[in-house]
């Protein structure tokens, strides 16, 4: 019975979450501009979401200690390989996962091809107090959260939704 509590408590909590995130604006708004921030790179540089405006990006938030993100790191790898030409950038922002050199270590043992950053509790409060990792944020070419997936996706489902803003210019 406890366990029906527990799990009944979560989902009423997720569900919380999520509606009180819809009503943001996020979700079926495609006029909601993605938050602008400054983070960390592994090499220690800043850089802010602003600066790759006019490309379409797949923010993707997520812990090197998440199963889930590990199954995804995989089809990440590949969409930033088959789409970086076209206009696409897989940046992952890590949260809660060591310092940047353990991160990097991490990246290096994954072959992690894509953008990471340290993210921070200002980054995922802006971003409607990320819970649970991963979650991903699809922002067009004109900084418009498009779309936003709660645990992990595979590379098909990304795929599916990057394609028709990839082909707007």
């Amino acid at each position: 019975m406890s366990h029906l509590c527990r799990c009944g408590k979560l989902l009423i909590s997720i569900f919380l979450m999520l509606m009180g995130f819809l009503s943001t604006g996020c979700g079926n708004d495609r006029e909601r501009k993605a938050p602008d921030f400054v983070l960390k790179s592994l090499d220690n540089r800043e850089v802010s979401l602003s600066s790759l405006k006019g490309n379409v990006m797949l923010l993707n938030f997520w812990a090197t200690w998440c199963g889930p993100c590990r199954m995804e790191i995989p089809d990440l790898i590949q969409l930033e390989k088959t789409y970086h030409e076209k206009g696409l950038r897989v940046i992952g922002i890590v949260l809660g996962s060591g310092s940047a050199e353990s991160v990097m270590k991490f990246a290096q043992r994954y072959g992690i091809n894509y953008m990471i950053l340290m993210g921070n509790n200002k980054v995922t409060e802006a971003y409607g107090g990320i819970r649970g990792v991963p979650t991903t944020f699809l922002i067009d070419r004109q900084g418009n959260i498009q779309k936003f997936y709660v645990g992990a996706r595979s590379y098909r489902t990304f795929e599916k939704d990057i394609l028709p803003l990839l082909n707007q210019h």
